[in-house]
């Protein structure tokens, strides 16, 4: 028996909602093909593969998909269209198909279209004719953006999500519809913006008034929009010429069929403004902020460079959290690192280690930054250096072939940071937590309720782990939920000096950590 699987494909969704549509008509005139040749053994599957609302320009359709994987599980002996069209309108993507059809023995069939795969002049034929539909797909394509680009050079919308402030145009007509409401919340954006000439106070601003974005609704019928207003959104806004009664297409402004929003010196006003402040940070803090993009904190939130000027015109350098920076306020801790401060004492932390060359900032990988501690991760080329300077309270852990973690203890000078709700991360250990149920499967209780010792502990290292179940019930508890300092690990438990007294070993771990 061969099996036929049948794909059916319409570039449009027009009429598919009818009860009887141009995938079914494919389908059926592809079941009486294969119908006809029952002699030889076919038999049409009843699986659908069909595509409907998808151009044959792209392979991704979820019919096709699905046909392709069908193919490489062995389900499928032939597969059958109406037109080689619907298959693909392109010539590479055809060769790919092919490609996989011959790895796996399975033969293709158009039902109007007479030729065989497996021949050479079969193959000429089918490239010749994928050639002319793709010469086709392009051509149309060229006439729809030729059509596009006139229609936006008389100042038309020729379709996408209309931006606040206006309305879907008629169909008759494309030329957006003002909604008045709208209308008053995007003029009094461009003014506010003006008088307080910074998009981060405006996103506060607007946030303070309540006021969201557009509310639309999907196709779907679910709603959508209704949020507050991010840098991103505000940024987009302000420079959107639909605003000055424009209509923009590749670079090229034309004057738009729509009514303006916005009074054009506003608009300029607000444009020149923009530009001002893009150039000045540009200036001042790209070539600056050696940290960016490696500063984190325990919470995962990475702060990003930012700078403020004083009344006599010097620049200040920060690193704030990046969602702060966008405008977001809850749930952030409340953190504003003086950039200068911060890189200097890193400086002279890395400074310490032997050749590390004329900026050791240029050596980090990353910055974790704790309430009490920060994590450096470094080259791990750098190891034996970095153990020849460590300190009594520091420690080092290798994170993989190509990275170490250096910790060391962190006193920002004169305690001008604050970092508000930051913890260091869960980092349970698993070794640790396997040896510590591993001790305590080693003790038993005697009369009196004391712990003691199953029996003697024979190797070296099996004594060495019992030490494990006589830790303190702080230390105990702080392993199993992944809060043990970052230097009590099961090789310092079990190689290390553990003092009998549980008060001793918590002072003990603490200054390792």
């Amino acid at each position: 028996m061969r099996r036929c699987a049948i794909y059916t494909r319409k570039s449009s969704d027009d009429g598919l909602d009818q009860h009887f549509n141009s995938l079914d008509a494919q389908r059926e005139a592809c079941q009486a093909y294969v119908l006809s040749q029952a002699g030889e053994g076919w038999k049409a599957l009843p699986q659908r593969y069909d595509d409907g609302g998808f151009s044959g320009g792209s392979m991704r359709r979820p019919g096709l998909q699905e046909l392709l994987v069908d193919i490489g599980r062995g389900r499928i002996d032939v597969v059958v269209v109406y037109k080689i069209d619907r298959l693909t309108r392109s010539l590479a993507d055809f060769a790919r198909i092919v490609e996989q059809l011959d790895e796996h023995e399975v033969s293709f069939v158009s039902v109007t279209q007479a030729f065989n795969t497996t021949s050479s002049m079969g193959r000429l034929t089918l490239n010749v004719l994928l050639s002319f539909a793709q010469f086709e797909r392009e051509v149309t394509g060229e006439r729809i953006r030729d059509k596009i680009a006139a229609s936006k050079a008389k100042g038309m919308w020729m379709g996408g999500l209309p931006p606040l402030g206006y309305d879907p145009p008629s169909c008759s007509d494309r030329i957006l519809l003002v909604n008045e409401q709208e209308a008053v919340t995007v003029r009094s954006i461009f003014e506010r913006y003006l008088k307080l000439s910074s998009v981060h106070a405006l996103v506060s601003d607007l946030a303070q008034q309540g006021v969201v974005s557009k509310v639309r609704t999907r196709a779907d019928g679910s709603p959508s929009g209704g949020q507050l207003l991010r840098r991103g959104a505000l940024f987009h806004l302000l420079k959107n010429r639909i605003y000055r009664g424009e209509i923009v297409h590749k670079g090229e402004v034309y004057a738009g069929l729509h009514q303006a929003l916005v009074p054009g010196e506003l608009f300029d006003e607000v444009q020149r403004r923009l530009d001002a402040n893009r150039t000045e940070r540009t200036r001042t803090t790209t070539r600056t902020s050696p940290l960016a993009g490696k500063l984190y904190l325990a919470s995962g939130e990475r702060l990003t460079p930012t700078h403020t000027r004083s009344a006599g015109g010097r620049a200040y350098r920060y690193y704030v959290p990046s969602s702060k920076q966008r405008g977001r306020r809850d749930g952030t801790p409340d953190v504003r690192l003086p950039a200068e401060r911060f890189e200097q004492m890193l400086r002279s932390i890395l400074n310490q280690i032997p050749d590390v060359g004329s900026d050791p900032l240029e050596l980090l990988h990353r910055v974790d930054l704790y309430e009490d501690r920060l994590s450096l991760q470094l080259p791990a080329k750098l190891t034996k250096k970095v153990r020849r300077q460590l300190r009594a309270n520091e420690s080092l852990e290798m994170i993989d072939d190509h990275v170490i973690r250096l910790s060391v203890p962190w006193q920002f000078p004169n305690g001008n940071v604050e970092v508000v709700g930051a913890r260091p991360p869960v980092r349970r250990d698993p070794a640790l937590i396997n040896a510590l149920r591993a001790a305590h499967a080693m003790l038993e209780h005697d009369a009196t309720g004391r712990p003691v010792m199953r029996k003697v502990p024979g190797p070296r290292y099996e004594r060495r782990l019992a030490r494990l179940a006589f830790l303190s019930p702080a230390l105990q508890a702080a392993i199993i939920d992944g809060r043990q300092p970052t230097a009590l690990t099961l090789a310092k438990i079990v190689r290390g000096r553990l003092p009998a007294c549980w008060k001793e070993q918590e002072k003990w771990a603490s200054r390792r950590a």
